[in-house]
């Protein structure tokens, strides 16, 4: 039989690596088990394997409990869990045209599963009827929860509906999962396709490592020379200190333009015609669940709640920050002028002069920075820490199957005790999605008898530059990997019974609070001191220019404010529309820009037709937002250690462990942070981290 015979759904066989519960703590899903033509095949017969699951469950005739409703589908779909976990990773990480084909036809696939399961008023009523028995069941806490959020899970998906809704919910559910992938592939294409080629005269103003990973770039693309490309780790810094305005436009141009068919993708690349299509779909579905738009069923079950709560978050730091921007641009454009250049400044012109500008006032150099931030120096600052606050140990370990030569795993143990196993994969490559993100390879949970105590495997992926040498870090960049960490750290000590509230399982404006917090320790004296040395002497980072790396963190806020609530408002915006189908999005953008009032030389971080966040799955849709939502709360989270006189005080940390980062989504998230903190977070706190509380000029606009 060739592969083109083989059937299209996988044989009990084929599927078994993935069906075999992982057995061992270090025990990785099986990435090497399918050829890409193989996992459609590979998914229709898991999706089979949990339907004949869920059938089990529907038509059991016991009376309902927590172990014949809850534990059962718990328990149920293990080895399409498995096979997402494989899969996804791949097509995210190592992504080639047969898994963007395969990803392409496996997404409705498992949208239209999940709608069905999820849609299934025989399982509603089960749970309804655990619901009615659930006093007398007597359960604690976590279990009715438990119960309590799939009960909500199963409305939002229209099970009380009529059959022909649920059918419509249905291929709505198919067609944008269709959508997403295509959506997200667009963008890839257009990063991997562009690069801007330099020669030795193009590199003006362009430190030496820097230059190293164009070298690298141009090598890995079988190119002479030097070569930026779009991954961020590489755009950025060339926009920040080439001095070729020239150059530096056409790189910002074609990090601006990704998804609008006028990059390397070509026109088949458009995503406009996609939002359009996205936001109707999103649409209809609110409206056949009774909400006025998508905006509102959204947000229902976050903590905001409605749009209104998010509106009155992003207006209220909006007009600070747009203040804040417009002296920034005053002081750039002036020193712009200083040295000579007559221009109006315009997007591509800002990190490179506030570059200068950060240098003049505050004596801070990133160029200067960077050779005391090695990747591996900042990976073993995470892990310091993590141990210093919570008692964890890292150790490398060599010979396991991950999916990429890149990525390198650490087991993590606490006296002694396995904890999980946590993977990082750091490097950008042309097949790799944009960004930098977690996900769980496997789940923390301990319900089911048979399983015992399942901990976690946690992966980290981000997109730095590979140098030549040892990899050195801006210091955004080793502020994504805290953050990203903060978000494994939430998976490796989550502490529950069930999956469905392992982890980061929690609602979307509160699962940034534990990375966004981590951020806090990277720039702690104590810590860099130890850990950021020079990558070629080994000497510990100044005091002097950790004092001013420290005074420099709230320069060039407003530019960083108002890029990201622009983001957010467009977001927000686009999805309270109750029929946006007609609407063109591009114009739509720019007019609501427009009316706030944007700055002509600040862009959004994301515009519409490239914004994976929003448009690439729901995840994060009507949820870009909840960056900031939970810098609220981290902002005002830290000031626990603050006021404790010491960021290690163990007693906040225990606190911090048992109340967010094992807690999961087991408690309320309000709920959950009034217990570690004492009360509701000062909303104060976040223009107070920025820098933009109170009136006044900037303190640019002041020194310059």
């Amino acid at each position: 039989m060739t592969k083109s015979d083989k059937p299209a759904i996988a044989s009990p066989d084929e599927l078994a690596p993935f069906a075999a519960p992982l057995a061992g703590p270090l025990e990785l899903p099986p990435f090497d088990a399918a050829g890409p033509e193989r996992w459609p095949a590979l998914f229709r017969a898991a999706i089979a394997e949990h339907e004949r699951e869920l059938e089990r469950i529907a038509q059991d005739p016991r009376p309902a409990d927590f172990g014949n409703v809850i534990d059962a589908l718990e328990a149920s779909g293990r080895a399409l869990g498995r096979l997402c976990a494989a899969f996804f990773t791949l097509a995210s990480c190592c992504s080639d045209d047969a898994l963007r084909a395969a990803e392409r036809e496996v997404a409705p696939l498992l949208a239209g599963h999940r709608a069905r399961m999820w849609s299934d008023s025989r399982l509603l009523a089960r749970i309804d009827a655990l619901a009615a028995r659930a006093d007398a069941l007597a359960p604690d806490a976590e279990a009715a929860r438990v119960l309590m959020l799939y009960r909500r899970e199963f409305e939002r998906a229209g099970a009380r509906l009529p059959e022909a809704a649920r059918a419509r919910l249905a291929a709505i559910s198919a067609e944008l999962a269709a959508l997403g992938a295509r959506f997200s592939q667009n963008v890839l294409a257009d990063e991997a396709g562009w690069t801007l080629q330099l020669g030795e005269g193009d590199l003006a103003g362009l430190p030496a490592d820097v230059i190293d990973a164009a070298r690298r770039a141009a090598r890995e693309r079988g190119m002479e020379g030097w070569a930026i490309t779009l991954a961020r780790s590489s755009v950025e810094p060339f926009l920040t200190f080439s001095a070729r305005r020239d150059l530096r436009e056409a790189a910002w141009r074609a990090w601006a333009g990704r998804g609008t068919g006028a990059g390397a993708g070509g026109s088949e690349a458009d995503n406009r015609p996609l939002i359009r299509r996205i936001l109707a779909l999103r649409a209809e579905r609110a409206r056949l669940l009774g909400h006025p738009n998508y905006a509102a069923f959204k947000l229902a079950p976050q903590m905001a709640g409605a749009p209104e709560a998010v509106r009155a978050l992003l207006d209220r730091v909006w007009a600070p920050a747009r203040a804040r921007a417009l002296d920034e641009a005053r002081a750039l454009s002036a020193l712009a002028a200083e040295e000579g250049a007559n221009i109006a400044l315009a997007p591509w012109d800002w990190r490179h002069y506030a570059e200068k500008l950060r240098k003049r006032l505050h004596d801070f150099d990133e160029a200067a920075v960077k050779p005391y931030l090695a990747l591996d120096n900042v990976i073993a600052a995470a892990f310091d820490v993590a141990g210093r606050l919570f008692g964890l140990e890292f150790a490398p370990v060599e010979g396991l199957a991950l999916h990429h030569p890149d990525a390198r795993a650490w087991r993590v143990t606490r006296g002694g005790r396995h904890v999980g196993l946590f993977v990082g994969d750091y490097f950008a490559r042309p097949s790799k999605r944009s960004g930098a993100w977690m996900s769980a390879l496997r789940a923390q949970e301990n319900f089911d008898p048979r399983m015992g105590e399942v901990r976690p495997i946690v992966l980290n992926v981000m997109n730095f530059a590979q140098a030549e040498g040892p990899s050195l870090l801006s210091w955004d960049d080793a502020r994504t990997l805290f953050h990203e960490f903060g978000h494994a750290l939430h998976g490796l000590l989550s502490d529950v019974r069930h999956p469905f509230v392992s982890g980061t399982a929690v609602a979307r404006d509160f699962v940034e609070l534990p990375s966004q917090l981590f951020e806090h320790w990277l720039s702690q004296p104590e810590v860099l001191a130890r850990h950021a040395r020079h990558v070629e002497t080994g000497a510990p980072m100044p005091q002097e220019l950790i004092a001013r790396l420290r005074a420099a963190e709230t320069f060039n806020q407003g530019f960083a404010t108002v890029e990201y609530v622009a983001s957010a408002a467009v977001d927000l915006a686009l999805h309270e529309l109750p029929d946006p189908e007609a609407i063109d999005p591009a114009a739509f953008e720019a007019e609501l820009l427009s009316r706030m009032g944007m700055p002509e030389a600040v862009a959004m971080r994301h515009a519409s037709p490239h914004f994976l966040h929003v448009f690439a799955g729901e995840g994060y849709s009507v949820g870009y937002y909840s960056y900031m939502w939970a810098e609220v709360m981290d902002a005002d989270a830290f000031g626990a250690f603050e006021e404790a006189g010491d960021p290690f005080d163990p007693e906040v940390a225990a606190r911090l462990e048992r109340h967010i980062y094992a807690a999961g989504g087991s408690r309320d998230p309000a709920e959950a942070y009034r217990a570690f903190r004492g009360r509701d977070p000062d909303p104060a706190a976040l223009l107070r981290r920025r820098g933009l509380a109170g009136q006044g000029a900037s303190e640019a606009a002041a020194t310059a």
